[in-house]
């Protein structure tokens, strides 16, 4: 009885392998065609990575940006190449199962590095975009200065305090970014105060022509002189022109250099600025006049000398007094 079941199980087994062997060799022709589907997705792969690579880096000014799209391509192009074979081969559930584990394994890392995954999107939208490249002056977040490097995760920017600031992506791609270089020009703003017994549009015009003689004011047209509001002790004006920015003159040097013009043509026109100036007026509704008020602290001034010469010869007297008796009391002592 044993030895029919074991010659039964070896049946299965043997027929068991049979089956599996004409498979084997049914495949063979689709498990060659898979192979050399696999070369050939690997030698295209590296070919179209080349390409792309050199395309890549003259479009983007990070070659990290570069490198990475172009490894996403390869990858892609050998994951199909598997994918393809892995049918030929008739294993189709197998890729449904990579599929979807690749799937779950993606989201499981964007949760994971949630943080760095945005930086890097950031980087790579930003590297698409272009809103500025390296060389350019951007202020973004409270940090001005010269961009220096553009990496993936993060943008290197070099601060006119001659510090390097190290910038995620993410912040310069969600908050308001603005770039000096990509227009070429910049209006810069002083503001200046004028005695009210002067004529601000007189000011005005003689500003204007003089910063126009600077050699730095672009778009003389647009030079301009407002006046402003009113001071408490002047008349507020704001004078603002344009320069070519980044120049040859750089923007703390025109500005003090039309700080200086502003300056000297309000003095040879003889118009003020004036100091600090604060007027009392105590006539007004509510007040005193201040007539009133002098002669109500002369008063008080002269009642409190008077109470002070008081206390003092009164405190002389005591003291006298007090002397007097010590020198009867000596003399009475001697003559003991």
């Amino acid at each position: 009885m044993d030895l029919l079941n074991i010659d039964q199980y070896w049946k299965l087994i043997e027929e068991k392998l049979n089956t599996w062997i004409e498979t084997g060799i049914q495949h063979i022709p689709n498990l060659i065609v898979a192979i050399i589907f696999i070369i050939f997705f690997s030698l295209f792969a590296r070919i179209a990575g080349n390409v792309m690579r050199k395309v890549l880096r003259r479009a983007f000014d990070s070659h990290q940006i570069a490198d990475l799209i172009t490894a996403i391509l390869k990858t892609c192009l050998i994951l199909m190449g598997i994918f393809i074979c892995l049918d030929f081969v008739g294993l189709k559930g197998t890729v449904t199962s990579l599929l979807a584990g690749a799937g779950i394994i993606g989201l499981a890392i964007g949760f994971a590095f949630q943080d760095m995954t945005e930086n890097l999107i950031a980087g790579i939208v930003m590297g698409i975009r272009k809103p500025f490249k390296i060389g350019d002056i951007v202020e973004a977040d409270g940090v001005f200065g010269t961009v220096k490097t553009i990496n993936l995760r993060n943008t290197l920017v070099e601060t006119f305090f001659g510090q390097l600031e190290i910038i995620p992506n993410k912040i310069l791609f969600r908050n308001i970014l603005t770039n000096y270089t990509v227009i070429g020009e910049r209006r810069i703003e002083i503001p200046v105060s004028i005695s009210y017994a002067d004529d601000p549009d007189q000011a005005a015009k003689l500003l204007v022509n003089a910063l126009n003689e600077c050699d730095f004011v672009i778009k003389k047209q647009e030079t301009n002189v407002y006046a402003e509001s009113f001071g408490d002790s002047a008349i507020n004006l704001l004078v603002w022109f344009w320069i070519d920015y980044p120049g040859q003159t750089g923007f703390m040097a025109a500005r003090h250099q039309a700080i200086s013009v502003i300056k000297n043509t309000l003095e040879e026109a003889d118009i003020l600025i004036p100091f600090p100036i604060r007027t009392l007026d105590f006539a007004i509704k509510g007040g005193k006049q201040l007539g009133q008020l002098l002669t109500e602290q002369t008063d008080a001034e002269q009642v409190n000398d008077k109470q002070s010469a008081t206390s003092t010869n009164e405190t002389h007297n005591k003291q006298t007094h007090a002397d007097a008796k010590s020198i009867a009391k000596s003399n009475t002592t001697d003559n003991y």
